[in-house]
């Protein structure tokens, strides 16, 4: 009888692209050693989950996470590492990495350093156009947001920065979303005891533009990604109401769901701007259809 068991250095060799394919994720497209995947860990419409398949390591650019092939099974089967082992154990055709691959320090997949070469008020036209298409007004967009001029991979592009508690930025374009190290949730404290939760940085923006009549406006915690609600919960718990306005998907909802077996001081908002994903998508329909119908607003 063969009594070997799985070691965590040998799990570590399995080939983690077929591992992923074994559980059914095929990637979005593969550019030289990165295949790009829609995150097996969340839902999401844009690929943001990397493997380098030479490396043999992930990394999730929308919860902030990487590692090996142990380190996102007991994430992906939410088990104990030598739970893991054992379901790996159980697929053995699973292929071996070449030996070049072994004891790849995690920084070499990690995002490539932004070089952030001047912060300033928003200037450039190509992101004006952005906050309109997005229906963001610019004059709430710069009080809350400055253009980040900034060089990746070797070339330079600009976008929205959105700081956060540890001076870090979000950043956003047309064509980018992605942030600087550190990355951490965004706080505003208005001195009150209600605290508005929000994903991201359009949300907030948009729950602003709509909802910009009422005063005075409560604190406002913007996550920047929904790992970082646990991270958040002491000071949330602050508040004597805690408003959460999480997206209307998958992974919002389990976020809701979990908050609200916490502490009674939570309470889902998110019917708010149903039937749309978050507020973003509710602030561009509404625009939409004053477009469609200019005496809309004006009828009683």
């Amino acid at each position: 009888m063969n009594t070997h068991r799985l070691s965590c250095r040998e799990a570590k060799k399995r080939d983690l692209v077929e591992y992923l394919a074994d559980l059914g994720h095929t990637p979005h497209h593969i550019k030289n050693h990165e295949y790009w995947y829609l995150s097996p860990l969340r839902k999401e419409h844009t690929p943001s989950f990397k493997v380098v398949r030479r490396l043999n390591i992930w990394y999730d650019h929308g919860i902030g996470k990487g590692g090996t092939i142990v380190d996102f099974g007991i994430l992906y089967h939410r088990c104990t590492i030598s739970e893991f082992l054992r379901i790996l154990e159980s697929r053995p055709n699973l292929s071996g990495l070449p030996k070049s691959s072994d004891q790849v320090p995690l920084k070499e997949i990690l995002p490539s350093p932004i070089l952030i070469k001047s912060v300033h008020p928003i200037d450039s036209l190509h992101l004006r156009s952005y906050l309109a298409i997005r229906y963001v007004p610019l004059l709430l967009a710069q009080q809350y947001c400055r253009q980040v001029d900034f060089e990746l991979h070797g070339k330079e592009t600009s976008a929205l920065g959105f700081p956060n508690q540890s001076g870090g930025f979000e950043l956003r374009n047309a064509n980018f979303k992605g942030s600087t190290h550190p990355k951490d949730y965004s706080f505003f404290d208005n001195g009150l005891g209600i605290v508005t939760v929000l994903e991201g940085v359009f949300s907030f923006l948009s729950y602003l533009a709509v909802r910009q009549q009422i005063l005075p406006p409560p604190n406002f915690l913007i996550l920047n990604s929904l790992a970082f609600l646990e991270r958040a919960r002491p000071l949330l718990e602050k508040h004597s109401l805690i408003d959460l306005h999480l997206d209307n998907d998958e992974s919002g909802k389990q976020s809701t769901a979990k908050a609200l077996q916490w502490n009674v001081k939570y309470r889902d908002q998110s019917h708010l701007f149903s039937p749309h994903k978050d507020w973003n998508d509710h602030l561009m329909a509404l625009n939409q259809h004053l477009q469609q119908d200019p005496n809309r607003g004006l009828r009683r």
